[in-house]
């Protein structure tokens, strides 16, 4: 075994033949053929094992430890088949939430403020993103947003017509 720059080398001589791999490629050789025993040996082995009874009326004489043998199985194919429908079946995956307002007076029916025209003077920006910490003035919350979504959303921008 010698180390050449920053990989690992093996070297086996057996008489007149010389073999050299890489340690990377060691690990790879072992971790196929474990995984080759287990799919070849391994599994069918266990499966050959299960008590799965020859007649419809075999399941009905299956003793308890039989039972609780079959569950570590029929879960996993469960779970299978679950992600599978979750993969393949759009209308399986959740949806998300819809509602915009997560934050403001998430009790209430519905938020109304009513602001006079006097009490905003010359221009005020109003929140239309339900992020704004300033409720219902816009504090620049949207920014964030319009980052993280790429979005376009802004205030409403109320001000005095001038003369």
């Amino acid at each position: 075994i010698f180390a050449a720059s920053s990989t690992v080398c093996v070297v086996i001589s057996s008489g007149s033949k010389t073999t050299k791999f890489s340690i990377s490629a060691f690990r790879a050789g072992i971790t196929m053929e474990t995984l080759s025993g287990l799919v070849k040996t391994t599994l069918p082995n266990y499966l050959s094992g299960l008590p799965i009874p020859n007649t419809f009326g075999g399941w009905f004489r299956l003793g308890f430890k039989d039972w609780l043998s079959l569950v570590p199985p029929t879960a996993a194919l469960g779970g299978l088949v679950y992600m599978s429908y979750l993969a393949f079946c759009p209308e399986a995956r959740p949806k998300p939430s819809t509602k915009v307002n997560r934050t403001i007076r998430p009790a209430e029916a519905k938020v109304v403020d009513m602001i006079d025209i006097e009490d905003i003077g010359e221009k005020a920006a109003f929140c239309r993103c339900w992020k704004s910490k300033n409720w219902p003035y816009c504090d620049g919350s949207h920014g964030a947003h319009n980052k993280e979504c790429q979005d376009n959303l802004g205030p409403v921008v109320v001000q005095r017509k001038k003369n």
